[in-house]
């Protein structure tokens, strides 16, 4: 049986911070709005525990907490939330499609909003304990871990400076390379050498993080000889990998780079008119809630103003 087609001015896909956010500032702008999104609460913040850096929340919030609250603000002006997985999506001229197992969805702009994850090395425990003391971004939570031990694994540039922000905060930063080298500048080397809180590992393999009464409390690691040693720590910052974009799926739809982020302009419109792609999907500096949800509000003004062929944006002052 063909299921009927739904319409609307926009749809976004990813319920996240930065496709929440687009569905609120483009409901507001009286445009009718869909979020699809596969889970309940989107994005990788809704495994975060705590969150005490968002703007206006004095009082750490875990992330399924602040996503309920802007998702009820969204509601509030209209937006539609729409829980189902997307297959596929077209983008033809005036006309965007997605097809989902609730049927199709049908718009004049599409904003991508899918994310980005930690490519899994599958240590064990690291599933586990992933938001009770293992981390994939140190600027989200290594104040967390004031004047406690924690680990960094990793031997990429990004594993080391990710390193020099954790010794703000913490007594001692374990970071552990798996090989014989780290993959930075020497220049980066040198300086993490000479910090007294870091302590350079080589030849460190994680076997296994473990916990104690539901967090993080130590990791077994495999040394130079194959002999176990287990070390104590409070965290643990997995870069054995690095982020991967959610963008499989747009392959030959929309233009990405080398590793697959989606390419974008400063208004977050990506290479066909009237699809625009925020958070953590398209590259950028710094991977926060609060500037997902800046792409996400440029987003869906870039797209109010694409729908009423504008030719400047309209700005929400209030």
């Amino acid at each position: 049986m063909m299921m009927e087609e739904a319409s609307y001015d926009v749809i976004v896909v990813g319920g996240g911070p930065g496709g929440t956010t687009a569905a609120l500032f483009a409901a507001r702008a009286k445009l009718k709005t869909v979020i699809i999104d596969k889970s309940k609460f989107g994005g990788s913040l809704a495994a975060t525990s705590k969150i005490a850096n968002y703007p206006g929340h004095t009082a750490t919030v875990t992330g399924v907490e602040l996503l309920s609250s802007m998702r009820e603000q969204a509601q509030a002006f209209g937006a539609n939330f729409v829980q189902t997985q997307v297959y596929t999506l077209e983008f033809n001229e005036d006309v965007k499609r997605a097809y989902t197992a609730e049927g199709t969805f049908a718009a004049k702009a599409i904003i991508l909003a899918t994310g980005a994850g930690a490519r899994q090395s599958r240590i064990a425990g690291e599933e586990e304990y992933l938001g009770r003391g293992v981390s994939y971004c140190a600027t989200c939570d290594g104040a967390f871990f004031q004047d406690q031990v924690v680990a960094v694994v990793g031997e990429s540039r990004e594993a080391l400076e990710e390193s020099f922000f954790l010794a703000k905060y913490a007594s001692s930063v374990h970071v552990l390379a798996p090989r014989d080298e780290f993959k930075a500048a020497p220049e980066i080397i040198e300086e993490a050498r000479a910090n007294k809180k870091l302590r350079l590992h080589y030849r460190r393999r994680v076997r296994e993080i473990v916990g104690r009464d539901g967090v993080v409390s130590e990791l077994v690691l495999g040394g130079r000889g194959g002999e176990e040693e287990r070390l104590p720590i409070s965290g643990v910052f997995m870069y054995l990998l690095g982020n991967k974009p959610a963008s499989d799926f747009l392959q030959g739809l929309v233009e990405l780079d080398e590793q697959g982020y989606v390419i974008t302009d400063e208004h977050m419109q990506t290479s066909v008119t009237g699809v625009y792609a925020v958070g953590d999907v398209r590259r950028s500096p710094l991977k926060q809630v609060v500037t997902a949800a800046s792409d996400g509000a440029i987003a869906a003004m870039a797209a109010d103003r694409y729908i009423h062929r504008r030719k400047v944006l309209v700005q929400q002052w209030a």
